[in-house]
């Protein structure tokens, strides 16, 4: 397998996602034939490796994909993956049917979100949920159990800060790249109260939405795509997919696991707002389940509240009076925010320094008049809910562009070292068991490096 020793490599070895919905794509019309055999019948299709190559185009529009080195990567991958399924039938690892339809419905909801409804979902793809999510079972369950055989092989590798030392000192200086500016955020979040009036207009619109379909018999996911307040699952007939108890906040989640497979809750109240919650199926502490939300309407008089509150907060940090942490657990109204401490995090990694150019115009915008360590004035925003909050954001460090060093960068240095040595590892046990698996790559392939030597070590080349 080949490593790069360089900043080039910047995510761990994982196994690639076969190409979802592959209907969407057009692919390149090629003949297809068997290109590798790994084990006793685990085959790959030279259209696999074309969907590969598509996927790769959509994702990085630059790549020139007809380059062999480029080929020769994601037919590596792919097989590596069918060694990792091999594995995991020896040693009798399995993913659950709850964990391979908890990953297609998240899937589903994505792509309807990103497709704009479900409806235009399927009128694109020419397929209907059901038979995407038939379709597609059997790679989803492959891919998981790849993944999760992978992470019980690298699960317990560590690194020590003198092996990040080591790493990065092996690095060649010219092969240093600059980092972008990059700024560590925290906020604090405080909900406008609710007007009573409005609130008791909005128990009382789901108690009607409740009444048209326990007694009216009208469909849950229709008016669920008509007046759920929830952006996440509205376009998906309120469908949440599997999740488990401790996915859900305390209130929804004991009223939703008493009830019975198709049985509707009473109204249920969260932070969120108002719901009502239908059991799709129930399988132990994991369930299918499907909700409307209403949540009450926020008027300007309740946002000049925030808005003053958090003046007064704002006037408590910068006095001296109290400190950022403090204030969040005190007066934040943002659970998630708590639990952070009020630091705002990079979605993708977990990572709390975030580049500059990766936040919302607004906030960059608001960031030019912000020193490190100061204050913002209350601000409105929308948060994840799609709803208008208030917060005040506040500015923990600010890097400026600079080439990569310890000192400023070490977190990042960590993760590639510790990528790099979890890669390693699984370059470790491709050597020891390779020997006892049989592999067969086409002719057109062996003369990619890492898989002529993966062949070399195999049962087949003896």
């Amino acid at each position: 397998m080949s490593l790069s020793k360089n900043f080039a490599y910047t995510r761990p070895f994982l196994f690639l996602v076969a190409l979802l919905f592959a209907g969407s794509v057009q692919a390149q019309e090629v003949a297809d034939k068997i290109i590798a055999v790994v084990g006793k019948n685990r085959i790959i299709l030279n259209s696999e490796l074309e969907k590969q190559v598509e996927q790769m185009k959509l994702d990085e529009p630059n790549m020139d994909t007809a380059n062999d080195t480029i080929r020769c990567g994601l037919l590596e991958r792919m097989v590596l993956s069918k060694l990792l399924l091999e594995q995991a039938d020896r040693d009798s690892v399995f993913v659950s049917e709850e964990d391979v339809e908890g990953q297609l419905d998240n899937n589903i909801r994505y792509y309807i979100r990103a497709y704009g409804s479900k409806e235009r979902m399927e009128k694109e793809l020419g397929k209907t949920i059901y038979q995407i999510k038939e379709e597609y079972r059997e790679i989803y369950r492959e891919q998981l159990l790849a993944q999760k055989m992978q992470g019980q092989l690298i699960q317990n590798v560590k690194i020590t800060p003198g092996e990040v030392k080591d790493f990065f000192a092996s690095i060649p200086a010219d092969s240093l790249p600059y980092v972008p500016a990059t700024v560590e955020l925290g906020q604090i979040v405080i909900d406008p109260p609710v007007n009573e009036e409005l609130d008791q207009d909005a128990r009382q619109k789901i108690e009607d939405i409740r009444k048209r379909i326990v007694e009216g018999g009208e469909s849950f996911g229709t008016l669920a795509g008509i007046y759920s307040n929830d952006p996440g699952s509205r376009d998906s007939e309120g469908d949440l997919g599997v999740v488990g108890r401790g996915d859900l906040v305390p209130a929804f989640s004991t009223a939703a696991f008493k009830l019975k497979d198709g049985e509707i809750s009473q109204v249920v109240k969260t932070q969120y707002g108002y719901h009502i919650i239908q059991m799709v199926k129930r399988q132990g502490d994991q369930a299918q389940i499907r909700h409307i939300l209403i949540h009450p309407a926020i008027t300007s008089v309740d946002i000049k509240k925030a808005l003053n509150k958090l003046d007064s907060v704002r006037s408590e940090l910068v006095s001296g009076q109290t400190t950022f942490q403090l204030a969040v657990g005190k007066y934040s109204t943002d659970e998630n925010s708590k639990r952070s401490g009020g630091m705002i995090a990079d979605p993708n990694n977990g990572n709390t320094q975030i580049e500059i150019d990766k936040l919302d115009p607004g906030m960059v915008l608001m960031l030019d008049s912000l020193k490190e360590g100061s204050f913002s004035q209350p601000q409105v925003f929308t948060n994840e809910k799609g709803e208008k909050s208030c917060r005040i954001v506040y500015v923990r460090s600010r890097i400026a562009p600079h080439k990569v060093n310890l000192k400023d960068d070490y977190a990042m240095i960590q993760t590639q070292a510790l990528n790099q040595k979890k890669m390693l590892r699984l370059e470790q046990w491709i050597q020891e068991k390779m020997p006892t698996y049989y592999l067969m790559i086409d002719p057109q392939y062996q003369t990619c490096g890492t898989l002529q030597k993966w062949y070399k070590l195999s049962a087949a080349s003896k």
